[in-house]
């Protein structure tokens, strides 16, 4: 008898290249196409390896697992949090992040590419990949003509983790330069607290002042973090 056809195994543990071709996250991607994969599965190939107790699906399925299997939460993980994650490495962890930064930027040159502005969620794709992962406050305008198309998006001010001075000056000037029928505004809360402060609120009210005496209308002003936003005109607040 040949030693090794004595050797007993188990199916759950075959390594990935013991699995049928047709089942291995690279060959069915390929022969498949992405519709095929499993979110598991997707997130394994960028994994590329698991450990010596589990495949790279198994350690993708139990990432997911950890965020209760919403893509949303895991985008959102910090380096630092999902290197706390048995199994995930520095190079494992950059490699999903790095995906899901590419996904971010995708998203956000689509929009603008197509320089159509019709709702908060458009500035939210617009700008999410500006804004969504910064440490400190950035406030921006995005100038409109009258078919709501994007004119130019700018930033504005740059300033610490919970103010940002903005020159309201500068923003009417570039609005008259570009022709601008409308501006939007947004920001982004590092802190994750999506309330707008008495500051925002203030300086709202006197872009909107600002813009109305030069004919020009604020149509939103949006506070971002991450994948979550808050508009003043979907809460009726735009004063």
């Amino acid at each position: 008898m040949n030693p090794k056809s004595s050797k007993s195994f188990s199916p759950d543990k075959l390594s990935i290249t013991d699995w049928s071709v047709n089942d291995r996250p690279r060959e069915k991607y390929a022969a498949k196409g992405a519709a095929a994969l499993s979110d598991a599965e997707l997130i394994a190939i960028l994994l590329r390896t698991g450990n010596a107790s589990e495949t790279a699906v198994d350690l993708a399925k139990r990432l997911l697992s950890s965020c209760h299997n919403q893509l949303n939460t895991l985008s959102e993980m910090t380096l630092r949090q999902l290197t706390d994650i048995k199994g995930i490495g520095q190079a494992k962890a950059t490699a999903l992040q790095a995906a899901f930064e590419l996904g971010c930027r995708i998203r956000s040159e689509k929009i603008e590419n197509e320089q159509h502005i019709l709702y908060a969620r458009d500035v939210m794709e617009i700008m999410q990949g500006k804004l969504s992962n910064l440490k400190h406050e950035e406030f921006w305008a995005i100038y409109l003509n009258q078919a709501s198309k994007i004119l130019k998006t700018d930033q504005i001010g740059k300033g610490g983790i919970t103010a940002t001075i903005v020159d309201i000056r500068l923003i009417m000037q570039d609005a008259i330069l570009l022709g601008a029928t409308a501006i939007i505004v947004c920001h982004n809360h590092p802190s994750g607290a999506l309330t707008p402060s008495e500051a925002d609120l203030n300086l709202t009210r006197q872009i909107k002042s600002a813009a109305e005496m030069l004919n020009i209308k604020l149509l939103d002003h949006i506070i971002m973090h991450k994948t979550k936003y808050y508009s003043f005109e979907e809460n009726k607040i735009l004063v």
